[in-house]
């Protein structure tokens, strides 16, 4: 067994990514995820087939990725919510050429330059797809340095299988904070599967060509076609979700992220005066784990809505319950920081308010 190691958030990415078997590493610094960045520089120094660059812009640190993602190299950028718009073109690309890649988001405050406090409102931007078309991407949504190290892992073979990017969302708090983790052993990169489609130069075969600018109408539809039946197959094999003291519960809050941390220590206290309140943690921002949430309706009825936004992934389980259950919402933009007993104060008025026992 592995000795637990003390890190912060974005080093864990960091360490994550590389036993992960990323070797390729394009970033610009951006308050806070920078010490990511600052990983990433020292690790891929110590590697023989490492690649570190500190590109010029954000948009250039997307385009590197899409040249190594090409090349069949397992690649990474990450960045901060502003950061991330200037990515949005790039992804977009990624998408088209059916590229895998792994994006981080370490959000902070916003709109527009914000400021560099944890917070949640980049939900949209990456659940929605950020950038122009038809497309989607899949979405973590961490809650703790474990599972940052996990999910990391996961995301990268995520992105191999269904040849897509996907986004680790989380945020400046969970970036910052230090814990004990435990990781995996590193990939053997020769074990990885095969990727046949990818640039290697045309030696004895034919030339493989991946490009996005397809001028006929015609097979720009049956791409985005083929695009939508993938996406119904990872939408079908990827919904999960942490359940927590939902079997009694009168009242579930659903939040994710650190917010889901917070909403946890609000519903020990509430427990603990007699008060059923329950949690569910979306996993899978997307695909929003829609599934588990409409069979926990069929005994909840009563939904509580917890973001540190102004209501992003409420939309979500609007769409997912359909009428089916109450739903409430409280939220906290630009950064402000919940702590676990303003949230059980919600939780009281809640009960009182509407009469849920």
């Amino acid at each position: 067994m592995t000795e637990k190691v003390l890190m912060s958030g974005n080093h864990i990415v960091g360490e994550a990514s590389v036993l992960a078997g990323c070797r390729f590493y394009a970033g610009y610094p951006i308050t806070p995820q920078n010490e990511l960045t600052e990983y990433m520089a020292s690790a891929m120094a110590g590697l023989d087939d490492g690649t570190f660059i500190q590109a010029e812009s954000e948009i250039a640190a997307i385009n590197m990725v899409i040249g190594a993602a090409i090349a069949g190299c397992r690649a990474m950028t990450s960045s901060s919510s502003p950061g991330i718009s200037l990515k949005q073109e790039g992804i977009s690309f990624l998408s088209a050429m059916e590229l895998p890649a792994v994006i981080v988001n370490c959000m902070r405050g916003g709109p527009g330059l914000g400021n560099i406090a944890p917070s949640q409102g980049d939900y949209f931007q990456a659940t929605r797809g950020g950038g122009h078309g038809d497309y989607r991407n899949i979405v973590l949504g961490p809650a703790s340095g474990q599972e940052l190290a996990d999910l990391t892992r996961k995301a990268f073979d995520y992105a191999d299988k269904y040849r897509t990017p996907v986004i680790i969302l989380q945020d400046g708090m969970m970036g910052q904070i230090r814990e004990p983790v435990e990781f995996p052993e590193p990939i053997k990169i020769q074990e990885l599967p095969p990727k046949p489609w990818k640039l290697d130069g045309a030696k004895g075969r034919p030339s493989r060509i991946i490009k996005s600018l397809l001028l006929d109408p015609k097979v720009e539809e049956d791409l985005n076609w083929k695009l939508v039946k993938r996406y119904e197959t990872i939408a079908r094999d990827l919904q999960h979700a942490e359940t927590y003291l939902t079997d009694d519960a009168n009242l579930v809050i659903v939040a994710y992220g650190t917010a889901a941390r917070i909403a946890k220590g609000a519903i020990n206290r509430a427990r603990e005066e007699g008060i059923k309140v329950g949690l569910f943690r979306p996993v899978t921002l997307w695909p929003f784990p829609k599934r588990s949430l409409v069979d926990l309706s069929s005994s909840v009825k009563n939904f509580l809505v917890f973001e540190m936004s102004t209501g992003q992934m409420l939309e979500d389980v609007q769409l997912s319950l359909e009428g089916r259950s109450r739903i409430y919402f409280h939220g906290r933009p630009g950064g402000v920081v919940s702590t676990p007993l303003d949230i059980k104060k919600v939780i009281t008025d809640c009960f009182k308010q509407n009469g849920l026992g």
